[in-house]
């Protein structure tokens, strides 16, 4: 007895007693050596949709009760505004410009599922360093990826060549002309551009047969036949692939087979919810990782009977609160099969909510709060910041908010080194291992620098300065509202990157987020006393970040966007491609 007394006074002991002491709440991280992963992925969440983010009307507690019981991100970004881009960055904790997954022109996103852009072979996803590890890898829902690059059956972009042991879901993604009953949304505006030509050249032609029969002028046949076969040809050319988006471009897979094609609407989200749930039943005994990328809340908001008019914001918000539902049929799973302790999950969006979708009165995008802009917005808040929320009980403390800068790349370092794997060496890796600042044990990001691309035009720069804490952020094109005095571009759908419709800043628009996260108030030298100072150390991280680019061939190039008859997916004969296996179980 008194041996162990002279121990507890020992001037070393007691120290350590009280730190061991204070890291058991954290203890089973050393004894969780692979950990499963569910990474919860919204499609055009807005921040300011979610309840534990400021939103009283949408009900989200399922996601409520992640944050309540994990770690929220209140700074948490996108590394692009389009869902292409975003998920590339996503998965290969990459700028989309690295792996040429971002825009030089107006097609920012993979367009068909029978383009032959999309995520390159030699792009390493987390999926694919689990994979290596052990785990059972699965992606359900959106992939928007691509699928092919040579022929029909190739699957060079699929997710089967990119480290999922399983895919179950869209290779698109969601889109207005998936569901019958909604005004197409695919590429509108052009559409209506084919459709005016179509007539013109029609009207044209008709009027010189009529000319010819009537004697009022004279066209020789084979001219009028010629104009004729022309006509028809043109037509022929753009319907072909825009008049049977629904049948190309809406269709369901499981691994490399198609099961849906024409995908039906009224039972798909019941289907990934099934297929979600049993593929963690499946996987119970092993590690895995689970990517539930939702098709939810993009539309055309495919909602269950059971949830419409439930919401106090229509038919988007009826879509959000099911999602919500999801995300709690998904944690019942977990807890049914004893996974709570041992399971790292993840919610976010891929960028901000859609402010321009509407349809008359009716709003079909999200909110994104006090954030300025929204969706395909590279610069502006709104269209990059974005829920981010962690729980892992006994590992992760419950209740905590970082208000430090993060990003959706860091997800790729932080699940490979938890599996026991490491991030490649041959290229730059921009994302960054978050464990350390989830757990409490550094109170700064690794992020100093952040770069805002919208395509492949820098927007906007994020500087963390660790010294003080500011956040400041540098804007140097930002696009032009239309109509004037509006908070997004209603006129066009979408704001552009480049043109006419975007204004060059130099000086650059500069702002201190942790003062004004609206980005309301710009500063200036007057206003601001380090304003040039700050302006050229931005400058200087500019200059280093582009010494670390190098050419890489552009997936979303014009040559890769457009439809190739070749490479569509076919659940049949091309053209006769149909097919319900969902429906034959």
């Amino acid at each position: 007895a008194s041996f162990l007394l002279l121990c507890f006074r020992s001037p070393l002991v007691t120290p350590l007693i009280f730190g061991l002491l204070l890291q058991a709440p954290f203890a089973q991280l050393s004894t969780i050596t692979q950990p499963n992963f569910v990474l919860l992925l919204a499609d055009d969440l807005g921040i300011g949709d979610v309840g534990c983010y400021g939103n009283d009307t949408i009900r989200t507690p399922n996601i409520d009760r992640l944050a309540k019981e994990g770690v929220k991100l209140t700074q948490h970004i996108a590394a692009a505004p389009l869902c292409t881009p975003s998920r590339a960055a996503f998965l290969t904790g990459r700028y989309p410009i690295r792996s040429g997954m971002d825009a030089v022109n107006n097609y920012r996103v993979i367009f068909w599922n029978a383009g032959s852009g999309g995520l390159p072979p030699n792009e390493t996803t987390f999926a694919k360093i689990l994979q290596q590890h052990g785990y059972s890898t699965g992606l359900i829902g959106k992939w928007h990826q691509g699928v092919n690059c040579e022929s029909h059956d190739d699957h060079c972009h699929h997710p089967l060549k990119h480290g999922f042991d399983y895919f179950y879901g869209m290779p698109f993604t969601l889109i207005s002309d998936c569901q019958p009953t909604e005004t197409p949304e695919m590429d509108r505006a052009f559409r209506r551009k084919l459709w005016l030509s179509t007539q013109m050249i029609g009207l044209i032609t008709l009027t010189a047969v009529l000319g010819q029969l009537t004697g009022l002028i004279s066209v020789h046949w084979k001219v009028l036949t010629c104009l004729a076969g022309f006509s028809l040809l043109f037509f022929i050319s753009w319907f072909s692939s825009y008049g049977f988006v629904r049948y190309w471009n809406c269709i369901m897979m499981r691994n490399h087979g198609i099961t849906e094609q024409p995908m039906v609407t009224g039972r798909t989200t019941s289907l990934i919810l099934r297929e979600s749930i049993s593929f963690i039943e499946r996987n119970k005994h092993k590690p895995f990782l689970l990517f539930l990328s939702f098709l939810h809340s993009h539309t055309p908001l495919l909602t269950t009977e059971k949830f419409l008019g439930r919401s106090r914001h229509g038919l988007y918000g009826d879509n959000v609160e099911e999602m919500d539902w999801m995300v709690g049929r998904v944690l019942d799973a977990i807890d049914k099969e004893g996974l709570k302790d041992t399971t790292l999950i993840y919610f976010a969006s891929d960028h901000g909510g859609w402010l321009e979708r509407q349809e008359g009165e009716r709003q079909l995008g999200g909110w994104n709060g006090i954030y300025r802009g929204g969706k395909a917005m590279g610069g502006w808040e709104g269209g990059i910041r974005v829920p981010g929320i962690f729980r892992w009980p006994g590992v992760l403390p419950a209740g905590t908010v970082i208000d430090e800068p993060t990003s959706l790349m860091d997800i790729y370092p932080t699940v490979v080194h938890l599996a026991g794997g490491a991030v490649p060496q041959d290229r730059v890796i921009d994302g960054r291992d978050l464990l350390p600042l989830l757990r409490g044990t550094v109170t700064r990001s690794e992020h100093e620098f952040l770069f805002h691309y919208c395509g492949v035009h820098l927007h906007a720069v994020r500087w963390h300065q660790k010294d003080t804490g500011a956040v400041w952020k540098a804007h140097y094109v930002t696009p032009i509202f239309s109509p004037p005095g509006a908070g997004a571009c209603y006129n066009t759908g979408f704001c552009p990157c480049f043109g006419e419709g975007v204004t060059h800043h130099d000086p650059p628009l500069l702002f201190e987020l942790s003062q004004d996260p609206s980005e309301a108030k710009p500063l200036s030298p007057d206003t601001e006393p380090l304003f040039d100072t700050v302006i050229r150390r931005i400058g200087r991280a500019i200059e280093e970040h582009r010494r670390t680019l190098t050419p890489v061939p552009e997936q979303l190039s014009v040559s890769n966007v457009v439809w190739k008859p070749w490479l569509q997916p076919c659940c049949g004969m091309f053209p006769f491609c149909w097919c319900d296996k969902e429906g034959d179980d």
